[in-house]
């Protein structure tokens, strides 16, 4: 491997080293139940659905048998995740407040938005 690939890696893990991890304490923030509300424009999409997530220190999951969530909330809200149901998997960005929050997910065919308040 070249001197040059062998720098421009090391500098790539220390900049990964570098980005801040969310705490323990500012990711508890988010902690608990949630409803999200999932729309698409496209009616070949389906018109909407609800899904139940659970955030712990940080973590997302989801209690609803027919749908896997994981993901991550950042400090600051900014939360990413996966949802799985059968076939069909999307990935969804956007940020969290205390009590709400909104952004966007896309999956193989279909694209929308979501909103989030906690239970």
């Amino acid at each position: 491997m070249g001197r040059s690939r062998r720098i421009l890696i090391a500098a790539c893990f220390l900049f990964l080293l570098a980005i801040p991890a969310a705490t323990p304490a500012a990711a508890a923030t988010f902690d608990g139940a949630w409803s999200v509300r999932i729309a698409s424009s496209s009616s070949a999409c389906g018109n909407g659905a609800t899904a139940s997530i659970d955030i712990s220190h940080g973590r997302v999951e989801s209690d609803d048998a027919m749908m896997t969530a994981s993901g991550r909330v950042a400090e600051g809200g900014r939360i990413s995740v996966t949802l799985i149901s059968g076939m069909k998997r999307a990935v969804g960005f956007g940020r969290l407040t205390g009590t709400s929050g909104s952004g966007t997910w896309r999956g193989a065919l279909c694209r929308g938005t979501w909103t989030a308040r906690r239970i």
